[in-house]
């Protein structure tokens, strides 16, 4: 799997942990900056070690005394020892959909995605979890266009996608970054986040991510009306933001997962489509946290 750029990402957490501590956007995005210029460069493909990987959670788990629990996660395991808790969000229906972006390489493992990708270059490009399945020859022609180019590379058939549609209990619209989903800069909306894992097959007949990413108005905001729900009961959990930026410090949101097992195909052309244009400003694949497993950093499930 090729690697994703995580820059946008960061942006979206580092933008609701702005507003929750006072600070500025601008300042905030400047922060986002320097941290992306400091991150040693590696070559596309150029996995690190098993022991870059290992540091990473040692220097996460030594600043994180007094964070609350993390995400991702492996949602097939239930374990989790933190002891921080807050308020679970409403369900998405009674929420207002504010922002969705997507990762290659699904963030959570379980399911039908708990094929590891490798290590990737430890700042989020080439890591996650693959979907398990098999496709066919015909699913895995190639597509003949460039889908989502960034530094890293771009989406082909047969890549993994976790897409994140993200919901707040504030009155707003849908737009890009984290920062749509506040109505205010000091407000403090409960957020909920529907993660979904798509595998991009070269088949018009597979599921349209135009249709998936449909926006109605309901009420005061705004509803994805085609929001799978047939994609296995969903893991809900108590975790964070996500995005590699967090690798080696605690993000601080509180945000409530519902992470759906199962994988959809979905037509890479639609893909393509979307990230041409939409409301969201998304034009390739974010990078991916490493996986959460200290118990310390996870909340209990059930």
């Amino acid at each position: 799997m090729k690697a994703r750029a995580g820059i946008v990402a960061t942006m979206l957490g580092f933008l609701l942990l702005a507003s929750a501590c006072g600070d500025s956007a601008e300042d905030v995005i400047d922060d986002v900056i320097d941290a992306t210029t400091e991150t040693e460069e590696h070559e596309a493909g150029d996995a690190v070690s098993d022991e870059v990987i290992a540091a990473q959670r040692a220097a996460l788990a030594a600043a994180s005394a007094e964070a609350g629990p993390q995400a991702p996660r492996d949602v097939d395991s239930a374990e989790g020892d933190n002891p921080v808790s807050f308020e679970a969000a409403p369900p998405y229906t009674a929420m207002n959909l504010c922002n969705i972006h997507f990762h290659e390489g699904a963030e959570h493992k379980g399911g039908e995605f708990t094929t590891y990708a490798g290590n990737g270059d430890g700042e989020g490009n080439g890591t996650g979890y693959l979907y398990d399945g098999e496709l066919t020859e015909a699913e895995l022609t190639p597509f003949g266009a460039v889908v989502g180019e960034s530094e890293h590379g771009d989406l082909v058939p047969g890549d993994t996608i976790e897409i994140h549609y993200v919901h707040t209990t504030d009155p707003v619209g849908p737009g890009p970054t984290l920062n749509s989903c506040l109505a205010t800069a000091d407000s403090k909306p409960l957020l909920r986040v529907e993660a979904q894992v798509y595998v991009l097959v070269n088949d018009p007949d597979a599921a349209s991510l135009m249709a998936l990413t449909e926006l109605v108005p309901r009420g005061d905001g705004t509803e994805a009306m085609s929001l799978r729900d047939d994609l296995g009961t969903p893991v809900l959990y108590a975790g964070s933001t996500t995005g590699p930026v967090y690798n080696e410090k605690p993000s601080l949101l509180h945000v409530t997962w519902s992470v759906h097992p199962e994988v959809l195909k979905v037509d890479i052309a639609s893909v393509a489509e979307w990230l041409e244009g939409n409301v969201f400003e998304e034009d390739h694949a974010h990078g991916v946290r490493n996986l959460v497993i200290n118990p310390d950093l996870l909340s209990p499930i059930g």
